[in-house]
């Protein structure tokens, strides 16, 4: 089957904690992301507890530490970072000015993005299917995703502690110019990875929709970045020299701009 009782309860999850969007639009996409990935990671391991295989349990811990990580890294920075608060309450809308129906519709829109990105290692479990090579495989791309995310993090945050107007250009971004994308990336490609084996059939539709989905999103991110970036540091011959020879997303990928296209918006 491709829609089941437990993938049902996994999007009554997702609804209730990306509820958060509400009391601003943009916590749809952030906190309330983060924190359902985990949630979802958590409610797997209690609706699967009786026949959960250790390829699994790894696969959902690591749902749990990407989205409490994420979760948690961007509610220190939502309320506990003034000048992030100060800067970015010009660079976002604040949403006050969006209707109703319109954020119904992104809060749906997103539960159903973040079922769907769990949905590979979901349908490992719901199948029954025992552990293969690929699983631990999964695992390993997406534990690898999660120390690149992680890392960039920590390397952006020490930049900006010595030199908040400068761009950041050291460790991982002299590789990347969005490394945290990229490890996100890697995660989800390992979350693909894991369900290798067990997804059958029309399944593999609800697996691709999350994971074309999520890469979509990370480009939209980039882009939005990229157009926040040359609006700050445009002006800046170092920032141009950087822009031009270090990749935006995948490092040896020649992609130096994605601001050119308008149809990567989310």
């Amino acid at each position: 089957m491709v829609f089941s009782l437990e993938l049902l309860w996994l999007f009554v999850a997702a609804m209730v904690i990306s509820a958060i969007g509400f009391k601003k639009y943009v916590w749809f996409i952030s906190l309330g992301y983060g924190f359902s990935i985990a949630g979802e990671g958590m409610l797997m391991t209690i609706l699967f507890g009786k026949t959960l295989t250790p390829g699994a349990v790894i696969c959902c811990i690591l749902f749990v530490v990407y989205g409490l990580r994420l979760g948690g890294y961007l509610a220190i920075r939502e309320f506990g970072n003034s000048s992030y608060k100060k800067h970015m309450k010009t660079e976002i809308k604040s949403g006050d000015t969006i209707p109703f129906g319109v954020k119904v519709a992104i809060w749906v829109t997103c539960a159903l993005l973040y079922v769907t990105q769990v949905s590979g290692v979901f349908y490992r479990m719901y199948n029954l299917c025992a552990d293969n090579a690929f699983v631990f495989v999964g695992a390993g791309i997406m534990a690898l995703g999660l120390g690149i995310e992680t890392l960039a993090d920590i390397q952006k945050n020490n930049a900006k502690k010595k030199n908040p107007g400068r761009f950041v250009d050291t460790g991982l971004y002299r590789l990347v110019r969005c490394p945290n994308y990229l490890g996100e990336m890697i995660f989800w490609t390992g979350a693909l990875v894991a369900g290798i084996g067990a997804v059958s059939g029309w399944q593999w539709v609800i697996v691709a929709i999350g994971y074309v989905g999520i890469i979509f999103v990370m480009f939209s991110g980039a882009r939005r970045l990229e157009i926040r970036q040359n609006k700050n540091y445009g002006n800046d011959p170092e920032y141009q020299k950087y822009v031009k020879t270090v990749p935006i997303m995948v490092p040896f990928i020649p992609l130096y701009s994605v601001e050119k296209y308008k149809w990567l918006i989310a």
